[in-house]
């Protein structure tokens, strides 16, 4: 008997051991077909039992280290350019990755016009040129590293993705942009490029910004520290809600617990009408985020007293909470999803009822969207059981985030809130050596375009404060033209040149759909960064950005604009150039005339005698043909700026 017990014992301990022995592990972006950047030392990281002795091979080098805290890291010097290497890594188990090339890598982050991928997408226009761009990709030494969608409300050292050789068969994958750059810089230096595609649509800037990056904008402390509470939470979702009913009572009027704004006898007799269903950009509240209560009263027939009933609002972006005669009948937080709401009996009464509705919008398009025969109040048992709800609504703008702090976003998969990008999708890829990153993002930062001036340059100083290899380049799209997007945040992009070091933009005044946040055309994008690219990390002799404002001089009624960036000369596309306006002390900008002159361009009206600023390409869609002769647009810009 003792015997079976020491043996079951035995067995018990072995089985222990195995459980609580880990497996020596690598980061994720090394793995068959990686690619490594030249040139620099290459950090090479994992985890292991503490202890491990872990040792690294490629090439003629051998590097060993011990494992601590769980964790190994190893600095490999520069590999010459070239491959296929294969690296195999020696501790608790034994990692073989084969099949490495060593090149150029480059990130490739932003939002949804850097995630649209080279293939067809649903609802969205094709990719000019994709199939031919797809027929002619078997480039075998140009890879692509996905990083799948995450978040995270701390910084975490592991992401979910693999390397992909680029070929007619997995082209349609890469990121259009990140594939029209990395083909040029492929094609033109001839050595290997890999490119690290982490971007995700319609998100904010300062969601792919640490939180020690963040710490100079007081604009964020607040949503910070909601990040930090999520982080430590025991039960995130009940802290959200504190938090949140924190945030409403501060910030809106209509929460006041003493009179809220749900109750049926609030006087709205002063607030502003508004036909729903529809965007609120679209009507009195354009490029406005957060807090707006819409009010509604209606008429029943005595046949729907005490009855049950059903609101049905339709989609609403973002988050709603609805109440019917100041009963609460639901909340839902997804703006693509119908609101249905079930009405409880003894609600409803003959004669006149309210419904309330109060709308956050977190950033973008907000309002109760859909169609008119979405909104409606139902009692399947009354004579007429259906009564529309669209039409006209009293609202109430309560909250303007862009001039007060943002709400606290709800934990889930939601990646519009600060940091959480920055920890899952960006910390799990440091310090992987790279040579820069180019981005195309802005988008859900137009409506706070003035804070953006400050944030997007803080934004690249945290990455590379945390990749610690210097001042990277750093490459950015600047926003083409659409019926949204305003000059103010092309403003705040060209602004960064000047804030950031080692940096330049893309402009893309010409490629722009007025009618489509997703212009299909990002050959021109993706060339436009790669010359760049070509010029400031690779110190090639060649104009790689279009006409930039410098500054200006007047004479009598005429003001005339210097620029950087004029390469060969300045030169009107397709005829005589356009998009100027002038203006006096007054400010009343009159549509101008504008010639090119020994490389300047002279601007004038017969309407502004004593002209004091030019204004050019100063609206959301601008109409302009300002290039230089290496046929590069140039920069929207005003010469008054604040």
């Amino acid at each position: 008997m003792m015997r079976i017990q020491s043996l079951l014992l035995m067995f018990i301990s072995l089985c222990l051991a195995g459980i609580v022995q880990a497996e020596t592990t690598v980061n994720a972006l090394f793995c068959d077909h990686a690619v490594l950047q030249h040139g620099i030392d290459i950090p090479v990281w994992g985890t292991a039992n503490n202890g491990e002795n872990i040792t690294v091979e490629i090439s003629d080098q051998k590097v060993s280290t011990v494992a601590k805290d769980g964790k190994w890291s190893v600095r490999l010097r520069p590999l010459q350019v070239g491959g296929p290497y294969t690296m195999t890594i020696t501790g608790g188990n034994i990692i073989t990755i084969s099949d490495i090339l060593v090149g150029e890598v480059w990130i490739c982050s932003g939002q949804s016009n850097m995630e649209r991928h080279l293939g067809l997408a649903f609802g969205q226009k094709p990719i000019v040129g994709w199939e031919d761009a797809v027929k002619t990709a078997d480039m075998p030494n140009f890879r692509q590293f996905h990083v799948k969608n995450n978040i995270s409300f701390e910084p975490i050292d592991e992401c979910e993705g693999n390397w992909v050789k680029c070929s007619p068969e997995t082209a349609e994958d890469f990121t259009a942009v990140g594939f029209f750059f990395g083909r040029d810089l492929h094609q033109k230096l001839n050595v290997p490029v890999g490119i690290i595609f982490t971007a995700w649509g319609g998100t904010i800037a300062e969601a792919w910004t640490s939180a020690d990056g963040l710490k100079p904008m007081a604009d964020f402390a607040d949503a910070v520290k909601v990040v930090d509470t999520m982080a430590n939470s025991a039960d995130p979702t009940a802290d959200f809600e504190n938090l949140f009913q924190s945030w409403l009572v501060k910030y809106d009027a209509g929460s006041n617990p003493n009179a809220p704004w749900y109750l049926p006898t609030t006087d709205t007799s002063s607030w502003p009408t508004m036909n729903l269903p529809q965007q609120w950009e679209n009507s009195a509240l354009p490029n406005y985020d957060g807090m707006v209560w819409f009010s509604k009263t209606i008429d029943l027939p005595e046949d729907w007293s005490g009855k049950e009933g059903v609101v049905n609002l339709g989609p609403i972006d973002d988050i709603d909470c609805t109440w019917v005669n100041g009963v609460k009948v639901g909340s839902f937080d997804a703006w693509y999803v119908d609101r249905s709401y079930q009405i409880p009996t003894e609600v409803l009464k003959a004669g006149k009822n309210t419904v309330t509705v109060r709308v956050l919008d977190t950033g973008g398009n907000g309002g109760i969207l859909g169609t008119p025969d979405k909104m409606s109040i139902n009692c399947p048992t009354a004579a007429t059981p259906i009564i529309s709800l669209a039409g006209e609504w009293k609202y109430n703008a309560s909250v303007n985030t862009n001039e007060k702090p943002s709400a606290p976003q709800k934990p889930g998969n939601n990646p519009n809130i600060v940091t959480v990008l920055y920890n899952a999708m960006l910390h799990p890829l440091q310090p992987y050596a790279i040579r820069g990153a180019i981005w195309y993002q802005g988008e859900s930062n137009n409506s706070r375009a003035r804070q953006y001036r400050e944030l997007f340059p803080l934004m690249i100083k945290d990455w590379r404060n945390k990749w610690e290899q210097g001042n990277f380049p750093f490459l950015f799209t600047q926003i083409a033209p659409h019926w949204e997007m305003t000059p103010e945040l092309r403003e705040a992009q060209l602004m960064t040149l000047t804030r950031s070091p080692n940096t330049a933009m893309a402009v893309t005044t010409d490629v722009g759909d007025a009618q489509d946040i997703h212009p299909a055309d990002k050959g021109p994008v993706g060339k436009r960064l790669a010359l760049a690219a070509l010029a400031l990390a690779y110190n090639e002799n060649i104009e790689y950005s279009g006409p930039l404002y410098s500054d200006m001089s007047t004479d009598g009624n005429k003001i005339t604009l210097s620029f950087t960036h004029i390469g060969s000369g300045l030169m009107a596309k397709d005829g005589p150039l356009k998009g100027f306006i002038i203006s006096g002390k007054d400010k009343n900008f009159k549509p101008a005339n504008a010639e090119i002159k020994d490389n300047t361009v002279v601007v004038w009206s017969d309407e502004v005698t004593e002209p004091v600023a030019v204004r050019y390409g100063w609206t959301n869609v601008p109409d302009v043909n300002l290039f230089n002769k290496e046929g590069l647009p140039a920069s929207p810009f005003r010469t008054d700026i604040d």
